[in-house]
């Protein structure tokens, strides 16, 4: 007898119990057997979906990146349409005479926790050559930055003037500007990163409802007064295809700090999920 499909998600906050209750009655309705298990950090999570303790993984950009160098033949089978094409910006104070990363140099650059994609490692990139001291505010670690307390604290000693410049998700300077976090209209930015992609839902091998499992959450409706207060709470409007085309960077950027080994070793300095 064919067992439920079961999912992998991380706690990064309490409403992901809320969130996935909610779709497990969702696809319930749907008449499929779903349930998932929760874990406190994500290489917990990617080692039982390689092993196959689990059907599916709510992975992180950073997850999925040390998910394909376990299993090459990995594959991201859906998206939020949030997903796609974001991007992390270098802060700095309005009224700072710093024009772009270059002028750093032996300046200290705030940013989130070690494991952060959006607060951390992309973005770093943006400095790379440049002599800076990284001020490190290690919030969340082993949630791959979803929790965005590190970027908050970052933001926060920018706007005391602590340092001289702050990493963050551009989303995330627009939420801190709009909540007091940051001044507004205090900060501006001086660079900006390329387009990534986040979090994906990553699959490796099979189950028999798999592909009905990913034909489900794209046809979820926003429409659907159900579904729609657990999609809001998960930050999307609709499911898409996953896609492995926007990961290039964080790639590059964990070759460049040797995050993971090619084998998806984890080999980064002092880092303790």
């Amino acid at each position: 007898m064919t067992g439920p499909l079961l999912m992998g998600a991380v706690a990064y906050d309490p409403k992901v119990v809320t969130i996935w209750d909610g779709f497990r009655r969702w696809f319930d309705d749907q008449d499929l057997a779903f349930d998932y298990v929760l874990y406190s950090h994500y290489e917990r999570q990617v080692e039982d979906l390689v092993a196959g303790r689990i059907d599916a993984a709510w992975n992180s950009p950073l997850a999925w990146v040390r998910t394909r160098r376990m299993a090459p033949a990995a594959r991201a089978a859906a998206m939020r349409d949030t997903d796609r094409d974001l991007t992390s910006v270098l802060v700095v104070r309005a009224d700072s005479t710093l024009e772009g990363p270059a002028d750093l140099r032996r300046r200290v650059v705030a940013t989130g926790a070690v494991d952060s994609p959006q607060g951390t490692l992309l973005p770093l990139g943006l400095l790379e050559g440049v002599d800076v001291a990284v001020r490190r505010f290690e919030v969340g670690v082993g949630l791959h930055g979803d929790h965005i307390g590190g970027e908050r604290d970052a933001a926060r000693a920018l706007a005391a003037g602590e340092v001289d410049a702050a990493c963050m998700l551009d989303a995330n300077h627009l939420l801190f500007s709009r909540d007091g976090t940051l001044p507004a209209g205090r900060t501006r930015v001086i660079a900006q990163t390329p387009p990534f992609d986040h979090c994906n839902m990553s699959v490796v091998g099979e189950h028999p409802l798999l592909e009905r499992f990913v034909a489900l959450l794209l046809a979820m409706d926003y429409a659907d007064p159900v579904a729609r207060p657990l999609m809001d709470l998960e930050g999307l409007t609709r499911w898409l295809p996953g896609r492995e085309s926007g990961y290039g960077a964080l790639e590059a950027a964990v070759g460049r700090t040797g995050f993971y080994d090619e084998r998806g070793v984890v080999t980064a300095d002092g880092y303790r999920p």
